[in-house]
């Protein structure tokens, strides 16, 4: 029986960030580019076993598909090959995030839909593809209500930290950790893969191919299932990956040496991708997950203590809910004007025309579907088309509503609406608000921004 091994690794930059690499930490942005382009460069004709799992943020994908970004860096980096090789669907399995990698459970709810909507707007165009089976929270920052919104944008499954995951029912360690199960939130439900926290920090920070295949035998040596051990770190940030020295790095020292230990018989691991794993060997069991995040540093991820632990940065986070109510005031009038006007309400257009989880799982879409096994509850893939297309259409369907709300305001101030929400949504970038204090006013000045506009709306409006 073999142990399959799911690599996960992050990648974000903040709005910006590389270009001001670029200009005052030279080096520094070129190791990060470096790290990104060896990726596909060290797989190259490992098609046979290398398996990895990448989220990229959408402000990353803004930056690396720009053109002008691009030919500045041309000659350190071909960033349209880099994108073209990461399409790869041998090696590279693309996750799914927030498009300006916001701490979901942080913000209002009412802007995580559009954090979701507009990293598919790219990622469906950059990488080809109209469907991503898994879902990456950035920062791993979950809490059981998103389950709701992921199964509504059709994921499959999610990725949560060791730490928080508590098994409803009787399970062994080995079982809660290295097994999929279902998280219930309501009549929504969807698959839990379990990022092994220890294993994790031996990734960022180095480790011997031998000793990893070593410490994975001990830690499943007791399971009864094929176990699915489960690594995520960053992939650019740390020496380990940023390192350009050959036989230095995660690349050359580590995963290339794993991959020849096991085509030589030397390891019992296999590289998967994680949907490959679960239309085998389906998830079992049901878990809660507590609110909280993936641990970095010192901090252990729970409370998201690394985001809230000052009063500014607290300030911040209530900043966000006051200014994301008036945006959606104003886009609820919109919808209510347009319905009065005989077009379909906006709500409609996201909710309606979209099968809700529970009806999603018992009609076996989406890729979940229930079968009894031995006493233990088994959740086994149904590769269904008709419910991927469902799902477009109904994208599609809320692109349409959303275009026509805004047509409820005159053009300046459909301006203005378009531009507070952009600034308001990339002020929730999680890296506003996690270098202590340092970065807070990156967020703040977005949000002055964004409220100057909602004032701007509502003189012009008292106007007229």
């Amino acid at each position: 029986m073999h142990t399959y091994h799911a690599l996960v690794l992050n990648l974000h930059q903040p709005p910006g960030n590389l270009e001001h690499l670029l200009d005052e930490q030279t080096w520094e942005a070129q190791e990060i580019l470096f790290a990104l382009d060896r990726m596909p460069r060290s797989l190259w004709g490992q098609e046979d076993l290398a398996r990895v799992h990448l989220s990229l943020s959408g402000t990353l994908l803004e930056t690396l598909s720009n053109p002008e970004f691009q030919a500045r860096v041309y000659g350190i980096v071909d960033c349209g090959k880099l994108l073209w090789f990461l399409q790869n669907q041998q090696i590279f399995d693309i996750l799914s995030t927030g498009y300006y990698h916001p701490v979901l459970p942080l913000i209002p709810s009412a802007d995580r839909p559009e954090h979701l909507r507009r990293w598919q707007g790219i990622a469906q165009h950059l990488f080809w593809r109209a469907h991503f089976h898994g879902f990456w929270p950035p920062e791993m920052g979950f809490s059981m209500e998103l389950i709701p919104l992921l199964r509504r944008f059709g994921y499959r499954y999610v990725l949560v930290d060791s730490e928080h995951v508590e098994p409803v029912d009787s399970m062994s360690w080995q079982e809660l950790r290295y097994r999929p199960h279902i998280a219930r939130y309501g009549d929504d439900e969807i698959i839990v893969v379990v990022r092994d926290r220890e294993l994790s920090d031996a990734q960022e920070s180095g480790m011997d191919p031998g000793w990893f295949v070593n410490e994975v035998a001990e830690r499943t040596r007791w399971c009864d299932f094929p176990p699915l051990v489960t690594t995520a770190t960053d992939g650019e940030n740390g020496g380990w990956f940023r390192n350009v020295t050959d036989g230095a790095n995660y690349w050359s020292a580590f995963y290339l040496p794993l991959l020849d230990m096991i085509r030589a018989g030397d390891a019992n691991l296999r590289p998967s991708f994680i949907h490959d794993y679960l239309d085998t060997h389906g998830a079992h069991g049901e878990v809660r997950v507590a609110t909280g995040a993936w641990n970095t540093g010192w901090h252990h991820g729970k409370g998201f203590t690394q985001w809230t632990g000052s009063q500014t940065q607290r300030d911040v986070i209530a900043r966000y809910e006051v200014l994301s109510q008036r945006l959606h005031g104003w886009l609820d009038q919109a919808c209510a004007a347009n319905a009065n006007a005989g077009v379909e309400d906006l709500s409609a257009a996201e909710e309606g025309s979209v099968p809700s989880a529970a009806e999603a799982s018992r009609d076996g879409h989406w890729g979940l579907s229930t079968a009894e096994g031995g006493g233990t509850q088994v959740v086994r893939p149904d590769q269904s088309v008709a419910s991927l297309e469902q799902f477009e259409q109904a994208q599609a369907q809320h692109a349409a509503g959303s275009a026509q709300a805004m047509e409820a305001f005159p053009p300046s101030l459909r301006q203005w609406l378009e531009d507070a929400q952009w600034h308001l949504l990339r002020a929730e970038t999680s890296c506003n608000i996690f270098w202590g204090e340092a970065w807070c006013y990156r967020a703040a000045a977005d949000l002055d921004v964004a409220e100057q506009l909602l004032d701007q709306i509502d003189t012009e409006t008292k106007r007229q």
